[in-house]
């Protein structure tokens, strides 16, 4: 465990398998409550597995994740890679998030345009929501789920499909969101982009969790030889390399 804040998640022999496969095996992992925690590992590793088991979308064949108080499925808001927008406008798209919370009118107008401002998208809020671009998508996408006030929020590769500088846009809007307070939990494949937005790495080999380390060590000191393989871009067969 990472000792900087107490821990909002705890997990727990926690297993998925399917006939004939263990897709993941995580036997102990405690997740701080503050900052941005990324998952990291080649492809097939288990990482959107984990994300999808930890927000409740699929069920452990064994094992438990038990979040802290008051942080259950209604306080978190997930975004995944390829954005699920409603056949609305952007601005209702937002106005549909906020409603959930109970606010009246004038409060959701407010935050609608103050939401829609963050991400760029003011002066499309009567536009359909599917003729966005790509990356204008995935910017209302995030800023529904902020919308909804989420205690966490978590990312499934939330930028694997869009160019720089729509990556770099919504990775300001991750900014401003731990820097409010709410906890962000993200998966990528990115290096790059993990070295920029982690505080903390949790890395996943061969369907395991090979280790979990504060952002810098595991950068720098990777602790074991499959993170250390993965971060010096090495192309290697999986055999002898241990977790």
């Amino acid at each position: 465990m990472l000792e900087d804040t107490a821990p909002i998640l705890k997990a727990r022999g926690l297993r998925y398998e399917v006939p004939d496969a263990l897709l993941l095996s995580v036997p102990d992992l405690q997740i701080g409550a503050a900052g941005t925690t990324v998952i990291l590992g080649p492809n097939g590793a288990g990482k959107s597995v984990l994300l999808r088991l930890l927000h409740g979308l699929v069920a452990p064949s064994s094992g438990i994740c038990d979040w802290a108080k008051g942080v259950g499925p209604e306080a978190q808001a997930m975004v995944f890679q390829k954005p699920v927008l409603l056949r609305r406008s952007v601005a209702a798209n937002i106005h549909f998030a906020l409603a959930r919370r109970g606010l009246d009118r004038a409060q959701r107008s407010e935050l609608a345009a103050q939401h829609l401002s963050e991400a760029g998208l003011g002066a499309r809020a009567r536009q359909p929501a599917r003729t966005l671009s790509g990356g204008q998508q995935q910017r209302l996408a995030l800023a529904r789920a902020l919308a909804r006030a989420p205690k966490v929020l978590l990312l499934d590769e939330p930028t694997a499909s869009l160019d720089p500088g729509s990556t770099m846009e919504i990775e300001k809007m991750l900014v401003r969101a731990k820097a409010q307070g709410t906890k962000i939990i993200m998966v990528t494949h990115d290096i790059g982009q993990a070295r920029r937005m982690a505080d903390d790495v949790v890395f996943l080999f061969q369907g395991v969790l090979s280790c979990h380390q504060h952002a810098p060590a595991f950068f720098d000191a990777p602790a074991t030889k499959a993170a250390r393989a993965f971060l010096s871009g090495e192309i290697y067969q999986s055999e002898g390399l241990g977790a």
